[in-house]
């Protein structure tokens, strides 16, 4: 009967240890993720209300609002430029930096590749850099007072571009994402072309096959999981961007407080105090980016990963 007992007793501890170890993580999540979402769409459904001239203790009180700021932020025309801005930002930024990570990991993992580390380290290192610290970089070359292309292009007589004009901005915001996004994704591609067997490489050459008939028969459609993941990451990174613009705006005036839908966010919180309409916005974006993402996955599934079904 001890005996008994004693195996209950221990069979009791190694059931619960599991859940031991997993506490800490979940107790973070709850604290983290899902707290701040609750409490932001709290907020969502909040809004001030001001008695006379709102001034004196209890002049302003907070009540409930119902979907007053959700309809306010569906209806609000700054969000909607923003946002169509980031969509054609992510439009030319995804299969760009998509296409040159792939052309990367497709030339380092060639036979006989030369620098091959070097390489790798060379084109993944900007990834490194902070976001804020690369715009803040690339801010300093965009701005003709100290840019040192503009000085060189002075010097040769030659007209001197402002990479910081209305024209030209978004592509300068483009350019710091591409510089700082390709090597992550290359690396992770690079990943996965290293886990593909060699034993079909050899049966192609032997067939006659070139490397790039390797490359397009072989490497690139074993590489679909690879290419659909880090085009997820891709589109979620692009549709928050937000370091990059706001680190660039006091540089000049062609990004305005809502040039996205961030910023926006973050100007209705921090430099109006409207928290609740910012609280709104944030959970109407992130149903947005879920949306799309589990829409995108859906679309892709199939293709992508139908061989492991």
């Amino acid at each position: 009967m001890p005996t008994a007992t004693a195996g209950v007793r221990r069979r009791g501890r190694r059931t619960g240890a599991p859940y031991a170890f997993l506490a800490p993580a979940v107790i973070l999540f709850l604290a983290f993720f899902l707290a701040p979402i609750g409490y932001a769409a709290y907020l969502s459904l909040r809004k001030v209300q001001i008695s006379g001239l709102g001034l004196g203790r209890g002049a302003r009180t907070e009540v409930f609002a119902g979907l007053e700021n959700y309809r306010n932020a569906v209806s609000d025309p700054e969000l909607w430029s923003g946002t169509l801005r980031v969509l054609g930002y992510g439009a030319l930024l995804v299969p760009t930096m998509l296409g040159l990570a792939l052309l990367f990991a497709l030339l380092l993992d060639r036979p006989r590749a030369q620098l091959a580390r070097f390489s790798r380290t060379a084109i993944f290192l900007p990834y490194a850099v902070p976001a804020v610290i690369a715009s803040l970089l690339w801010g300093f070359l965009y701005l003709p007072a100290t840019s040192p292309l503009n000085d060189l292009l002075a010097r040769l007589g030659l007209p001197e571009p402002d990479l910081l004009g209305t024209d030209v901005v978004f592509y300068a915001v483009v350019n710091i994402a591409l510089w700082g996004g390709v090597g992550f994704n290359m690396i992770v591609l690079y990943t996965a072309l290293r886990a593909i067997p060699p034993e079909l490489y050899e049966s192609a050459r032997l067939d006659g096959c070139s490397e790039i008939q390797v490359a397009l028969r072989i490497k690139i459609p074993l590489l679909v999981p690879a290419l659909v993941m880090t085009t997820l990451f891709t589109m979620i990174a692009t549709l928050q961007v937000f370091s990059e613009p706001m680190t660039l705006a006091p540089m000049t005036n062609s990004i305005p407080s809502t040039w996205t839908p961030l910023m926006k966010i973050y100007r209705d919180a921090f430099a109006t105090d409207d928290r609740y309409a910012a609280a709104a916005t944030s959970v109407l974006f992130a149903a947005v980016t879920l949306l799309l993402s589990l829409g995108f996955l859906r679309l892709v599934q199939r293709r992508a990963f139908g061989q492991e079904q």
